[in-house]
């Protein structure tokens, strides 16, 4: 997630109440009852025979985007980049490259790891839940990634499976014998069932999250996923890095290079698979504007996301250099710039040209208008597929 402070232009999309609650667990959800007593929802704008074909073609525009965007990424991986051969075999022959080593190449794969962990518990749950705190509850749910989906929580414990993977070695759960987890488990066990047993518990901590995340900020099960997340970020960077980078080149190469090949590319290649079916599904839409055809959008968008969450252990390379990241999953968006879009149908403030540089705000501007949250907003509402009959 390419997080960016745009409370304000969010809130152009406006607020409706409705009554709030209590969990059950005694705790109220995200306005507590005597504050004011409200629950916020997104702006009501809906899809109507006015405004479908900029709609949906919007919709086609991003989802175009997010393909060209994800098979750019895989290729810069599999294929070239920036003329050197493909990205992972630099990786996995660091020798002359920024990682210099193996050593080098396992210190920015865990330390991918910690950034997440920490990026989830402090940021993608830790600042709404600051905001809640600071009874500033408007802005804390529109702080929360993926509210308009309610996709919060899978997208958090995505995050997690991708520490999981990069510290398994595989995509599945198992463990390879060329892994982090191997190398623990060989040369001190004990941090390696520590490691493994924190894995689990921040996955399940936010799993147990009461959902959907943007209902719930106040719920006491928020500050133990933060905690669980706070806990594997520590273990990963003050206890597993050392270990590993200490290692011998010899015991190091066969990680990195299983990393590569089981990992990092069977994730980027299903990213491209998933977004070529999204991409699909949403000219399907544009070709028939139906609840159906929404619903069956919102699906392809939900499955698409998923490998997306599980690389961001890996913003490392292309997806940092090339601005993909921010092209793909920039949160929050500039709301007012998006409808805007749809009103005038001037596609082309999606698109930005020239070498990426983050404090462009030219290329920024194009990054908040686009991207699976842009796509998000299109395709649903309240958590659920948009409607539309004709």
């Amino acid at each position: 997630m390419n997080k960016k402070v745009m409370i304000g232009a969010l809130m152009a999309l406006g607020v409706c109440f409705t009554s709030c609650s209590k969990d059950d667990d005694g705790s109220s959800n995200e306005i507590p009852e005597g504050t004011s007593n409200v629950s916020i929802n997104e702006d009501d704008t809906q899809v109507s025979a006015s405004n479908v074909t900029n709609w949906t073609q919007y919709a086609v525009q991003v989802a175009n985007l997010l393909t060209n965007d994800a098979t750019t990424l895989r290729n810069a991986w599999i294929l070239d980049y920036k003329n050197k051969g493909p990205y992972a075999e630099q990786f996995m022959n660091p020798e002359g490259t920024e990682f210099k080593s193996y050593s080098g190449c396992v210190q920015q794969i865990i330390e991918g790891c910690a950034d997440i962990a920490n990026e989830v518990g402090t940021a993608k749950i830790g600042e709404p839940r600051d905001l809640w705190e600071a009874k500033k509850y408007t802005e804390a749910v529109y702080a929360v990634e993926s509210w308009y989906s309610y996709h919060s929580i899978d997208d958090y414990s995505n995050n997690i499976l991708s520490i999981r993977n990069a510290f398994n070695g595989t995509c599945n759960g198992s463990e390879a014998a060329n892994s982090i987890a191997a190398y623990l488990k060989k040369n001190n066990n004990a941090l390696y069932e520590q490691t493994k047993s924190e894995i689990n518990a921040a996955y399940n901590a936010i799993k147990s999250m009461a959902a959907p995340f943007r209902s719930h900020i106040g719920n006491s099960s928020v500050t133990k996923a933060q905690e669980a997340c706070a806990a594997l970020e520590s273990t990963l960077t003050n206890k597993v890095k050392p270990v590993l980078v200490g290692g011998a080149e010899a015991d190091l190469k066969p990680i990195i290079v299983d990393y590569v090949n089981n990992v990092v590319k069977p994730t980027y290649e299903l990213l491209v698979t998933r977004n070529v079916a999204l991409n699909s599904a949403v000219r399907a839409l544009a070709n028939n504007p139906s609840t159906s055809t929404f619903a069956s959008a919102a699906n392809a968008w939900m499955e698409a996301r998923e490998p997306w969450e599980m690389s961001e252990a890996f913003l490392f390379g292309p997806v940092a250099d090339l601005g993909l990241d921010p092209n793909m999953d920039s949160w929050p968006l500039d709301a007012a710039a998006l409808k805007n879009i749809l009103n005038n149908g001037k596609f082309e403030e999606l698109e930005w040209e020239g070498e990426f540089d983050e404090d462009d705000e030219t290329i920024g501007a194009a990054q908040n208008v686009r991207g699976f949250h842009t796509l998000e907003f299109l395709l649903f509402y309240m958590g659920q597929p948009r409607q539309y009959s004709k």
